[in-house]
């Protein structure tokens, strides 16, 4: 007899399966999925909750907008991850708000029950109350960033290639990238290696010493989490790559082409603004945006549902065993949670580290309440940081040891090597880098896409308009198998 299956109940489970406890994973990414992962074969019901059907490795996002890796190479569809296990059901929405009195979250007009929700949302860009800036200068958090910053600086060298004009061509061949956390260092790095390859062996008219990239921030040091001397010589390596570096500057406007410069207040000399102490502007054609990172609109969702406090980023701050104060049954793991309760009181970093033993935890205590157990405390084991500047060359601290050159860049490349999760892409990505270091050639410098295709990214279902082309209410029965799912009137899962 075939396996039943079940789908947001509109079939029933297996009988067994029916009286299983349900956990509901908001977020695909590296806490959601781990937890998924510890959850796989045991005797509960989890559904994974996504508005992308892919878990993607954002790390290496930098890479794909600089044209080293293809989208592929850095995403995995997450029905074939953990979706063909038993107990795991992968649905695809976004969740738009979550009931917790009545423990359910409503998504694609299902309210949709839960016993244990984890909600692993992850985080975006800000712009720090200046979204007009989004269109001019793409931030990096998905793939359609990394795609449209990859677009529009292959166009502008394709176009540069055309011009007579030798200012429009210096404007053509400018970058700049505001933020020098680990993602602007590496953005920077690997975007004027890129350049200077492509106009040496790929353009006929263009000059390498035209090419520029400028690096800026509000900072005194790039990677100013990271320890002294390892900032220092990621600094240096920079420099010597070509990139500029703008530090003690902050943006004070970004025009088409052009970002305004000024003085942190605590800089300036008299406080005053950009022009009067001689910052100027910075023209370029591309421009990238790492600085300001957010988190997950759920935060502060459920701050307002449950009173939950929130911290100057949005994340919510959590207990001791990641659960919202008063709801134990609701847990915030990743960018989404704000976690003090560490030794020496300092807050978990949002790393790729702390996000997948968050999740694994989370998971482990759910099935020990579940069988009356009481889980050890969360104890954070501290990987270290690293930054890849360019090829072969890259600084880690490992809890104290400093590490930076080639020898960095193998420990950074066996790091993130291990926390892919799909086996196709560690091979696919390990293959490319050698490929890339043994020819200098990279391998995914499509322009593709339309313009500015980073904005209003449509994700999860879409309504299908019905033959006729009348948009049809939420509880109207329509015709095609699209239509039919997404228009279902709105069920409860008990």
């Amino acid at each position: 007899m075939a396996q039943e299956r079940f789908f947001l109940e509109l079939d029933p489970p297996q009988s067994a399966m029916a009286e299983w406890p349900h956990v509901v994973i908001v977020g695909g990414g590296f806490a959601g999925l781990k937890a998924c992962h510890v959850l796989a074969g045991q005797p509960v019901r989890v559904t994974l909750i996504d508005k992308r059907n892919f878990n993607l490795f954002q790390p290496l996002l930098y890479q794909v907008a600089s044209g080293l890796v293809s989208e592929a190479d850095v995403a995995s569809p997450l029905r074939q991850m953990v979706g063909q296990v038993p107990n795991i059901q992968i649905l695809l929405g976004e969740v738009v708000d979550i009931d917790t009195d009545a423990r359910q979250v409503v998504f694609n007009d299902h309210r949709y029950a839960y016993d244990h929700l984890v909600l692993a949302s992850g985080s975006g860009s800000t712009y720090f109350g200046h979204e007009e800036w989004r269109p001019l200068a793409p931030p990096m958090k998905i793939l359609e960033h990394a795609d449209e910053i990859r677009r529009r600086l292959l166009m502008a060298l394709e176009e540069a290639e055309q011009t007579r004009d030798p200012g429009r061509r210096r404007f053509l061949q400018s970058v700049v990238v505001v933020g020098a956390g680990p993602a602007g260092c590496e953005l920077a790095g690997s975007l004027i290696e890129l350049m200077h390859r492509a106009v040496e062996r790929d353009f006929k008219q263009l000059d390498r010493a035209q090419c520029r990239v400028i690096l800026l921030d509000a900072v005194d040091r790039v990677l100013p989490a990271m320890p002294a001397d390892l900032s220092a010589d990621a600094a240096a390596y920079l420099q010597r790559a070509g990139v500029e570096l703008r530090l003690n500057t902050m943006v004070a406007a970004i025009e088409p082409g052009r970002v305004i410069l000024k003085r942190p207040a605590a800089v300036a000399a008299d406080g005053s603004d950009a022009g009067a102490d001689g910052l100027g502007d910075l023209e370029a054609a591309t421009i990238c945006w790492t600085a300001g990172v957010r988190a997950s609109r759920l935060g502060r969702l459920l701050a307002e549902r449950t009173g939950a406090p929130l911290d100057r980023g949005g994340r919510l701050q959590v207990e001791a065993d990641f659960s919202l104060p008063g709801h134990p049954e609701i847990r915030a793991v990743g960018d989404l949670c704000h976690y003090a309760h560490t030794g020496d009181g300092r807050v978990l970093p949002g790393m790729a580290g702390p996000a997948v033993q968050m999740g694994g935890w989370v998971a482990r205590d759910i099935l020990a309440g579940l069988e009356g157990r009481r889980s050890e405390p969360f104890r954070w084991f501290d990987l270290g940081s690293m930054a890849v500047i360019g090829p072969w060359y890259a600084v880690a601290d490992l809890r104290g040891l400093h590490v930076s050159g080639l020898a960095g860049w193998i420990l950074w490349a066996l790091a993130h090597l291990a926390f892919i999760p799909d086996t196709e892409n560690r091979i696919a990505l390990f293959s490319k880098w050698m490929w890339q270091i043994a020819t200098r050639q990279r391998t995914a410098l499509l322009i593709t896409g339309r313009p500015d295709q980073h904005l209003g990214v449509d994700v999860g279902l879409e309504r299908a308009l019905p033959p006729d082309g009348a948009i049809q209410s939420p509880g109207t029965p329509a015709s095609g198998p699209l239509n039919r799912l997404i228009s279902t009137p709105r069920i409860t899962a008990m």
